[in-house]
């Protein structure tokens, strides 16, 4: 039974990375969501909020075979620790392509019984990332095409925190 990992700091979670999960989910038989902390990048949810995001996300979509959990260290020792074969990785650009080439030869370095597996984005969410979705949300812009509404009104919901502070 092939295990896969589909990591990801997922702040917020889009329709890009919802259609990763979904073809991952035809692909393996176990997938876990892994929602990573990320020191690198400032974070709008926290790595609970975002957890839950996913978590709810996922049951909405129907994809209740999905174990999402969260992580903060290196994603190949989660990969380890879960004994999953594969570790998915969306592309949506040839900038990803650089840096995601980087890391899987890093972690094939550090796990080489691991196997990177590439999933082209679909066309029409070959544009989104988290960070656009944040700052169109940001400015009061219209992101329904770009995430559910359950995560939309979550990033209402952070702004207007944002602006009582």
């Amino acid at each position: 039974m092939p295990k896969a990992l589909y990591p990801g700091s997922f702040d917020p979670i889009t329709y890009g990375h919802i259609d990763v999960v979904k073809r991952a989910y035809k692909l393996f038989d176990e997938l876990f969501v892994a929602v990573m902390r990320n020191p690198t990048k400032p974070m709008l949810f926290s790595l609970e909020e975002r957890q839950q995001l996913v978590e709810d996300v996922m049951r909405q979509e129907e994809l209740t075979n999905v174990k999402v959990i969260s992580h903060d260290g290196l994603m190949i020792e989660l990969a380890k620790n879960l004994g999953v074969s594969a570790v998915i990785r969306g592309l949506r650009v040839t900038s990803d392509f650089e840096y995601e080439w980087q890391m899987a030869l890093t972690n094939r370095d550090l796990g080489p019984e691991i196997e990177s597996v590439f999933l082209m984005t679909s066309r029409e969410y070959s544009f989104i990332s988290s960070s656009i979705v944040r700052e169109v949300k940001r400015y009061g812009g219209d992101v329904s095409h770009f995430v559910p509404k359950l995560v939309e009104r979550a990033l209402e919901k952070k702004f207007a925190e944002q602006k009582k502070s």
